[in-house]
């Protein structure tokens, strides 16, 4: 009997962190992280969030500021070593406003063990998959 990998792939994780924070499922979306990982939003001014409480308890705040929110994914590259690049849109209605935001961005995900271990965010999309390309090539 062949044994199968429970894994997922890294495109597949990403897509699934990414369906729940469209349902606000904010204990899947945490669950998607190592215990120790790492979401390092410093390139916004925003800051790091270190270990799945604490990544949590920001999406929860964050997402829970919009009364409207969605997140798409234009591109997934698998860049092989773990890391993986997404080029995403997000549409927001920040609570209490009728003024609709959306804005498009970058993000390298790094994984270990079919779990994100770091993810850092962009704001410029060209700067996310060139930094995502030297990492792969790094790693590789």
């Amino acid at each position: 009997m062949s044994e199968e990998s429970t894994t997922s792939a890294p495109p597949e994780i990403m897509r699934q962190g990414f369906e729940a924070l469209n349902r606000r499922d904010f204990d899947t979306a945490a669950s998607l992280w190592a215990p120790d990982g790492v979401w390092d939003f410093s390139a916004w001014g925003i800051g790091t969030f270190e270990g799945r409480p604490a990544i949590r308890r920001f999406l929860e705040d964050w997402l829970t500021s919009y009364e409207e929110y969605r997140a798409e994914r234009d591109k997934t590259l698998d860049l092989g070593h773990g890391v993986v690049f997404v080029a995403y849109r997000e549409r927001a209605r920040p609570a209490g406003s009728r003024a609709h935001l959306e804005w498009t961005r970058g993000l390298i995900a790094l994984l270990r063990d079919g779990l994100v271990e770091r993810m850092t965010m962009y704001a410029d999309l060209d700067e996310a998959r060139a930094a995502a390309e030297r990492l792969a090539q790094e790693r590789g």
